[in-house]
């Protein structure tokens, strides 16, 4: 009787696995089963083109979309009106997934080939109406799965608005909405599929402001103060810095206002700057010599100069236990497969990259796993690593070789090919959310990693400071 019994809750345990294994196939059916009302959201996103922080109908999408889900929503989070935070479920582990929507200024392009703008003033060149709706299919598959097993646990979706500069997920994290999450996950567009350990750079920003005085520059120049003679001063001290700083460091700049009119003395100048390095630690030093340089180009033009934080992110804390998990999943989800006319799509987008055809494998096949990577851009979700245990990826959207913040890149976000790869993500967030909710030592793993790599006394402080969300950064 005693083995009977055995043998009976071995088979009761193996039928309710198998079960939950099924389930989980039958979610991600049905998750590809709904792609093409997953593409058209992204596809509204994509031509709603709504730069950081003014993505009112973005948002309002998601957030429409979720709560039609079942999650409960709390709007305008952390002071930001297009932030918000979807929630469904109970007690832990809390899995957040992370999602973006805004467009960048200047890169209008249709759906085309060949250079074409359609006529607005942003564009989706980084590709985060698919980031955003990706993470939102996932979020609502990852539901679905808690509803069908009856398992414990939270899954929220946090729609983090402004990640072009706008440090959008820092207010957030500032405000402690991440403190209660044990996992937070996210992806990114690209030419590749890969979930190898990303390295991102720390990132400080600010509007350096000339005060001058204004006059007739050919009747009466001497009673003139250019405001931008300020700003040309401040950049050629900076550019001489470049010689100074450490080789991985970058300082990026544009003069956003630089006058009226040739013969006007200018009384207002601006410079928008950037400093990055992939230790906080150097940005900080690089700012505060490059505000020192700002002070003294003021000094010797005779003009008045006021600056204001407009973004600061920190780099990147990878997690091996987490990114070893994402690439299996994303390995089993795998890449894209071309139609024909996707192909001639591709292959024109590669001859205006100088190349002679598309390679298309790179858009099939999952790239090796690597523990190492170089740094190029900057995120927001850098704080959020900080702060707890984060893992993302990124899928082919857009034809292989093509770089990001091009017209190229708009181009194919706005085809079938973006949402091909969209779909990648969307699959493989819910796989490695459903498997954290099954596998608890995981969390467990990922957490002591986090502790050993961050250290236990680490206490966060925001590059940007105490300052209020810069809603009008786009302005």
């Amino acid at each position: 009787m005693q083995k009977t019994l055995v043998l009976l809750a071995v088979l009761s345990t193996s039928f309710f696995t198998i079960q939950a294994q099924k389930s989980e196939k039958e979610i991600l059916k049905n998750l590809e089963q709904k792609s093409e009302d997953y593409g058209n959201i992204a596809q509204n996103i994509w031509e709603f083109a709504e730069m950081g922080y003014q993505e009112e109908q973005s948002s309002g999408l998601l957030q429409r979309t979720l709560q039609d889900a079942g999650f409960t929503i709390k709007k305008g989070v952390a002071g930001i009106p297009t932030a918000f935070i979807a929630e469904y479920g109970s007690g832990s582990p809390v899995i957040a997934i992370m999602g973006e929507f805004d467009a960048l200024p200047g890169l209008s392009q249709k759906a085309t080939a060949e250079k074409e703008s359609a006529g607005k003033s942003a564009g989706h060149a980084c590709g985060h109406h698919l980031f955003g709706t990706a993470s939102t299919a996932a979020a609502i598959s990852t539901k679905e799965w808690l509803e069908a097993n009856k398992s414990k646990g939270t899954i929220r979706f946090y729609g983090t608005p402004a990640e072009e500069g706008g440090s959008g997920k820092v207010y957030m994290v500032r405000e402690g909405l991440f403190n209660d999450v044990d996992i937070a996950l996210h992806w990114h567009p690209g030419d590749e599929n890969e979930a190898n350990a990303g390295a991102a750079l720390a990132n400080k920003s600010a509007k350096f402001r000339f005060h001058g005085i204004s006059a007739h520059a050919a009747g009466s120049p001497e009673k003139g103060r250019s405001a931008l003679d300020g700003v040309e001063a401040m950049d050629m001290m900076v550019n001489l810095m470049r010689e100074h700083i450490p080789q991985e460091a970058r300082i990026h700049y544009v003069i956003t206002d630089g006058g009226k009119a040739p013969n006007v003395v200018p009384d207002f100048a601006e410079v928008y700057y950037y400093a990055r390095h992939n230790k906080r630690d150097v940005v900080i030093d690089i700012f505060d010599r490059m505000v020192k340089a700002a002070e003294g180009a003021a000094l010797g033009t005779g003009t008045t100069m006021d600056y204001e934080m407009i973004g600061g992110t920190h780099e990147l804390l990878p997690n091996l236990t987490l990114q070893k998990l994402m690439h299996e999943n994303l390995s089993e989800v795998g890449g894209i497969e071309y139609t024909a006319e996707e192909k001639v799509f591709a292959d024109k987008i590669a001859m205006s990259l100088g190349m002679d055809k598309a390679d298309l494998d790179t858009a099939k096949n999952v790239q090796p796993y690597k523990t190492e990577a170089r740094a190029y851009g900057s995120t927001d979700v850098g704080d959020v690593s900080f702060t707890v245990p984060t893992v993302g990826f990124g899928t082919a959207t857009w034809v292989p070789g093509t770089p990001a913040h091009s017209w190229q890149a708009v181009a194919a976000g706005g085809t079938s090919i973006g949402r091909k790869g969209m779909m990648v993500a969307a699959k493989t967030l819910t796989k490695t959310a459903i498997d954290l909710f099954k596998d608890k030592k995981l969390i467990e793993m990922a957490k002591a990693e986090f502790l050993e790599q961050r250290g236990a006394d680490f206490k966060y402080i925001p590059l940007l400071g105490d300052r209020a969300p810069a809603l009008d950064y786009r302005n």
